[in-house]
């Protein structure tokens, strides 16, 4: 997805993933390309790395560093495979080839991941190895239908244009989690910092509804929907009541969830009627699978989200191949990054550094 959000200007000189599946589907999107590299990241020594690259971008796992997780950081197993990256851009600053643009994406856990510290270790070795760097927090509901907050940490070896960068944080992509971690860093670190300037994208004119399929045939029960009812809070069903009184069709998006109340845990259903998704989770990620709710009057019914629908809230055209899997089809792009707001990162900030370094190198 970050391949497919970089668009044209770029050239995919090598690409890695451990994940057959996502491998397989890599292939299938972009057919027999010899530049994707199976293999943990760890297993890939320097040599195989070719040329000097303009651009390295990362997507490591964020089951350590999400909210949702234990928040074991960039020391357990997982999260860890950024030091495996990073042990790559060591070798090729030592060779005097190391990529100008590097591009670091994961949760917004990334920034507070113990009280921090994991933040700042990232900063320290961005700093270490001579890149000026800046945070940007990009939801992907500026775009799509769906409320997916990322981080996007983007370094530069080489100063950036004037029109480049700012003097101080800018909405929307400077937001209080970016501000608080540079204002943790040690100040050797913060002078390496760049407040990213980054034009404001246009209201985004999708909804939810604009993106499920009213006639799919998988249905929930009249029982089955009754009991996602049931497990409403008071709030959550006068939510739904207010969608019936309004006499129109309208679609929310729910999640079960495990809240303590009373000092007991709970099961809770809970919907939002915002016209977004919740942010797409994998099957494995220790969430709930995403169920829409359709009403229309007196009408309720409801379903799981279907994998093509998750494509659709992520940005991707419905001529990308999904695996026949629907659990397998959700994980690839419930790890995903929503490709629109890739393509927006790039046109604005990534093209223009690109091209800025290529014009500095030719002076």
């Amino acid at each position: 997805m970050a391949r497919l959000g970089l668009g044209p200007f770029w050239r995919i000189a090598f690409a890695n993933d451990h994940d057959p599946k996502k491998i397989d589907a890599y292939a299938r999107a972009f057919g027999a390309d010899e530049v994707l590299r199976a293999g943990d990241v760890w297993s890939i020594a320097p040599a195989e790395l070719p040329g000097r690259a303009d651009l390295a971008w990362a997507s490591f796992p964020c089951q350590d560093l999400s909210l949702a997780g234990a928040r074991a950081g960039l020391d357990a197993p997982r999260s860890g495979a950024f030091w495996g990256f990073w042990r790559l851009i060591e070798a090729l600053v030592r060779e005097r080839r190391a990529p100008t643009i590097l591009v670091l994406e994961n949760v917004v856990g990334l920034l507070t991941s113990r009280n921090g510290a994991d933040f700042r270790a990232l900063a320290g070795v961005l700093a270490g190895a001579g890149y000026g760097f800046g945070a940007l927090e990009i939801d992907a509901a500026h775009f799509v239908p769906q409320s997916r907050p990322r981080v996007f940490v983007v370094a530069s070896r080489t100063a950036p244009p004037a029109s480049l960068r700012g003097g101080e944080a800018a909405t929307p992509f400077h937001g209080d989690g970016v501000i608080a971690a540079h204002a943790q860093l040690a100040p050797d670190i913060a002078r390496r910092w760049i407040w990213w300037r980054l034009p404001a994208p246009p209201l985004r004119n999708t909804a939810l509804t604009d993106i499920v399929d009213d006639g799919a045939s998988v249905w929930h029960t009249r029982t089955q929907t009754d009991a996602l009812l049931a497990m409403m809070s008071s709030r959550q069903r006068d939510k739904v009541a207010a969608l019936q009184r309004a006499h129109a069709p309208a679609v929310g998006a729910l999640f079960r969830r495990v809240r303590v109340e009373d000092g007991r845990k709970v099961q809770r259903a809970e919907v939002r009627v915002d016209g977004r998704a919740g942010c797409l989770r994998t099957p494995a990620g220790g969430s709930s699978r995403q169920i829409v709710l359709f009403v229309d009057g007196a009408s309720v019914r409801s379903r799981l989200l279907t994998a093509r629908e998750g494509a659709r809230l992520m940005g991707l055209p419905d001529t990308y191949p999904l695996p026949s899997s629907e659990s397998q089809g959700l994980k690839i792009v419930g790890d995903g990054v929503a490709v629109p707001a890739v393509r927006w990162l790039s046109a604005h900030l990534l093209e223009p550094l690109a091209r800025a370094g290529a014009a500095r190198r030719a002076a």
